[in-house]
């Protein structure tokens, strides 16, 4: 993993958590346990503080930053997916981030609410707990209980956790072969 000091302050990480070698994590971030930073993702707590709380995934490619001053918080169980922009105030407990969304600044993503995939969660929207959200604009478009959003929302959070464990245990650097 990458970790950067900046201006005094520097990235906390639980030895539970797993951070890949390739996140970056600078400043001001804490990781909790259990929690999961995957490869490629960037955490820039430069003039913003950001905390993934446990349990939960920020997954590859995605951005994590916020305004000055401000605090991101990646709720417990929650989960960031792949090649997201996040710099919103909050992701709360079990909510979702669909693949490819952008949350922008002061937006709060409820609990137990998924954010369909390439969604634009425009500044200071507050998506209410429990809904399937969508759409540029991202609005609520229906109570996720029964669903198969719900699904996700349920079962992403202890796979990531045990897919965390896996690649802590069995992942190794692989030097190229020389050309011939």
């Amino acid at each position: 993993m990458n970790l950067f000091e900046f201006e005094g302050k520097r990235p906390d990480v639980h030895p539970e958590a797993f951070v890949a070698a390739t996140a970056t994590l600078i400043g001001d971030v804490t990781v909790e346990a259990g929690a999961s930073v995957w490869y490629g993702a960037v955490l820039r707590g430069d003039i913003c503080t950001i905390v993934v709380r446990a349990g939960s995934n920020i997954q590859d490619n995605s951005v994590l930053h916020a305004a000055p001053g401000e605090t991101l918080e990646v709720g417990p169980d929650a989960t960031v997916g792949h090649g997201c922009v996040v710099h919103g105030r909050s992701v709360e407990e079990k909510a979702l981030v669909g693949n490819g969304s952008t949350l922008l600044d002061g937006s709060v993503v409820g609990p137990g609410t998924l954010v369909a995939a390439g969604s634009v969660v425009t500044p200071g929207t507050v998506l209410p707990g429990g809904m399937v959200a969508a759409g540029i604009p991202c609005k609520p478009t229906k109570p996720i209980g029964g669903t198969s959003s719900e699904l996700w929302v349920e079962t992403n959070p202890p796979y990531y956790r045990e897919l965390a464990a896996r690649h802590a245990a069995g992942v190794t650097r692989v030097d190229a072969d020389p050309v011939a």
